[in-house]
């Protein structure tokens, strides 16, 4: 991204959010937070992803570490861009608004201050993670410690991590696999966003069709979360449960929820089973480039159906204003530290370590 039309989009939507945030700030920030879920989910996976690429030790996944390395550098960022969701927190979720309407727990658990702490603990621990992988660098039994380790507290943490950002959003509602529906719905941003970035560089990045196949099985594993947590809540019935899914199925979430099944499974399923298709570079980026757009689509499904009182053409202005302020962030800064113009802002060891493992 050229630096002046960068700097245009950050202003212009920046502008747009400020004016969303008078106008209508529940509308603003519900929507922003959809924004912010799609996009920082992207370097959260890139991380889990790249430590996976530690233990499984292929040229296919080797290959992808430059781009998932920078789009781990990113991660302080991300925190920051949520930072106006903390500030304004009782505008979007409930249990901060009216703690006294939760059980004893939930009116702690819930409570801004403990909601804000462990978003903050979230992210050190995820550059701290992200410093290690990196100081790793090619050392064999350093890379498999540091995976082994990582991978275990990663999963543990972004699951908790969904349960903050996304299903406290309905105190009410409780699923024991939501959190790691959040992880695959990480990963799968991450796995993608790395295959688009291999195949964009100048770098040799080995077999398409290895790279279809990974997409594909994180697909599987997506949908079969998915379906899980269907056949749990449905067999239980559970009144409490079952709403979230009446939610997502009236008031034209249907369609939605229409969109995602058809755009994030059925499609690239049978797409990725055709031979022709796995081994081709120009289905493989426009499978992923639908994977990251479904991110929005299942990032909206996922945290706006439940929220009272949104402003249809409000929330759609500013989702796409809070997606291109997010982008355009997040983005200028990938790409300064994958071209190394961000080397001034990051510490001296995690630039050895990014130059042994490139």
């Amino acid at each position: 991204m050229n630096i002046r039309p960068g700097i245009a989009v950050l202003v212009v939507s920046a502008l747009v959010l400020a004016a969303g945030l008078v106008i209508d700030i529940h509308s603003t920030l519900s929507a922003y937070l959809v924004a912010w879920i799609a996009l920082g989910s992207i370097p959260i996976g890139a991380l889990g992803v790249l430590m996976m690429s530690y233990l499984v030790r292929w040229n296919w996944t080797t290959a992808l570490r430059p781009v998932l390395m920078a789009a781990i550098s990113v991660l302080p960022l991300v925190a920051i861009l949520f930072v106006p969701v903390l500030i304004w927190l009782k505008h979007v979720y409930p249990g901060a608004l009216d703690p006294a309407a939760l059980k004893p727990f939930k009116a702690i658990y819930l409570a801004p201050w403990f909601f804000a702490l462990r978003t903050i603990v979230y992210f050190a621990i995820w550059s701290l993670l992200a410093l290690w992988l990196r100081l790793a660098g090619n050392n064999s039994e350093r890379m498999t410690r540091a995976a082994s380790v990582g991978l275990i507290v990663y999963a543990l943490t972004v699951s908790l991590a969904g349960v903050d950002w996304l299903e406290s959003l309905e105190p009410d509602f409780h699923s024991s696999i939501y959190g790691l529906l959040f992880l695959g719905f990480t990963l799968l941003s991450g796995l993608a966003f790395g295959i688009v970035g291999g195949l964009l560089s100048r770098r040799r990045i080995g077999s398409r069709k290895a790279y279809s196949a990974l997409l594909l099985s994180m697909i599987l594993v997506w949908a079969y979360l998915h379906g899980m947590q269907y056949l749990v809540i449905w067999s239980g019935n559970i009144p409490d449960e079952v709403t979230w899914y009446l939610e997502r199925s009236s008031h034209g979430w249907q369609f939605v929820l229409t969109v995602l099944a058809f755009g994030q499974l059925i499609f690239p399923f049978f797409a990725l089973a055709v031979e022709r298709i796995r081994g081709d570079r120009n289905w493989l980026l426009g499978l992923c480039a639908l994977t990251l757009l479904m991110r929005c689509v299942e990032a909206a499904l996922l945290a706006l159906p439940p929220l009272d009182h949104l402003h249809p053409i409000v929330t759609c202005v500013m989702l796409v204003a809070a997606l291109a302020f997010v982008a355009a962030a997040l983005w200028w800064m990938f790409e300064a530290t994958l071209s190394g113009r961000a080397a001034a802002f990051i510490p001296a060891g995690w630039r050895r370590a990014e130059t042994g493992s490139g």
